[in-house]
């Protein structure tokens, strides 16, 4: 049987709490339909990918408890809190753009998407 790496085992805990991350955040606001859903997961597995090292790093240094925690278990938490994080940034800018030219875009587009 052959041994995980280190590295190994960091990207499949990067990756296990970008998933769960995800998941997580679909069941807080329920998306409308299967392809936000599959948009909201996958905007949020990339998120936790690439932001999940420096957000646990981030994250338990402010809580203190950067000394007591493993590598892997800091890439977990922090890619799940960058996944979640990443839908209501998203969200935050979805609502600066309403109104504007770019919103108005957006949403003559989720229209479209609802007829199909």
């Amino acid at each position: 049987m052959t041994e995980m790496s280190d590295p190994g085992w960091l990207w499949l805990a990067k990756g296990a709490g970008a998933v769960a991350g995800s998941a997580i955040s679909l069941a807080y606001i329920l998306p409308q339909g299967r392809r936000e859903a599959a948009v909201r997961f996958a905007v949020g597995v990339v998120c936790g990918l690439v932001f999940g090292g420096a957000a646990g790093v981030k994250v338990a240094a402010e809580l203190g408890i950067d000394r007591l925690l493993g590598a892997a278990e800091m890439m977990m938490m922090g890619a799940a809190v960058a996944s979640l994080c990443a839908w209501w940034a998203l969200g935050l800018l979805m609502r600066a753009f309403e109104g504007s030219r770019v919103g108005k875009l957006i949403d003559r587009r989720k229209g479209a998407d609802h007829d199909a």
